[in-house]
């Protein structure tokens, strides 16, 4: 942990609390203790990523039968934001032309919302729930999609082999993603024609980020087509 000032957050239970086994494995993606249909096991490792993206830490105690205490260290930020003298203008972000998205988002929730803001600003939204699905709609859509917005950690298929492989069926296709925890998980080669956004976002966010990489250079075809 390098020295400096840090905002503590401390959030403390008196639960049933985590053995060794449990705590080594409580920020993995999907990991939970849960029953089937009670949790995605994607909240801690949500945390996780939205610290270490802040570069903050994060400090775990548990004892089986005792609880658990979970620290959060934050950079605590020396510079002040200066209150405007007028409102601030925002500008909308253009509406889409008809243009066709394929969705992947396995949070139902987040797909729900992601589906309706672009819907909203005139996009033409093919959604699905896994990679798997995404692949098959896009095997069967016969018109263009010049949009794939995908979650990067899914259950099966990960965004970025999803996106590999949806360029390899379509060639030139541009790819967004969108994840709470990327950090430790995309690699430089993944972003290389893609754009990483990340969660939480708002709607204006989400249609102003679609929109760039929209409006930028066509994706690299997979090297098997060059």
């Amino acid at each position: 942990m390098k020295p400096g000032d840090y905002v503590e957050i401390v959030v403390r239970d008196t639960g049933v609390g985590m053995d060794d086994a449990t705590r080594t494995r409580m920020f993995e993606p999907f990991f939970t203790t849960k029953t089937a249909g009670k949790g995605t096991g994607l909240g801690l490792s949500t945390v996780y990523g939205f610290v270490r993206q802040c570069g903050g830490f994060i400090n775990v105690t548990s004892t089986p039968g005792q609880g658990t205490s979970i620290e959060l260290l934050l950079p605590r930020a020396r510079a002040t934001v200066p209150t405007p003298s007028s409102p601030a203008v925002i500008t909308e972000p253009s509406a889409g032309s008809l243009e066709t998205v394929l969705l992947a988002e396995d949070e139902e929730g987040v797909r729900q919302l992601t589906v309706a803001t672009l819907e909203r600003r005139g996009y033409h939204v093919l959604s699905a729930a896994c990679g798997e699905d995404a692949l098959a709609i896009a095997s069967s859509y016969e018109g263009t999609i010049h949009l794939l917005v995908s979650d990067v950690v899914m259950p099966g298929m990960k965004g970025p082999e999803l996106a590999e492989r949806l360029r390899a069926m379509r060639p030139g296709v541009k790819v967004l993603f969108v994840s709470g925890y990327a950090a430790d998980v995309v690699t430089p080669n993944d972003l290389r024609d893609a754009t990483l956004l990340s969660k939480p976002f708002s709607p204006s966010a989400l249609v102003r980020t679609a929109r760039a990489v929209l409006d930028g250079p066509l994706s690299s075809p997979p090297a098997s087509q060059r």
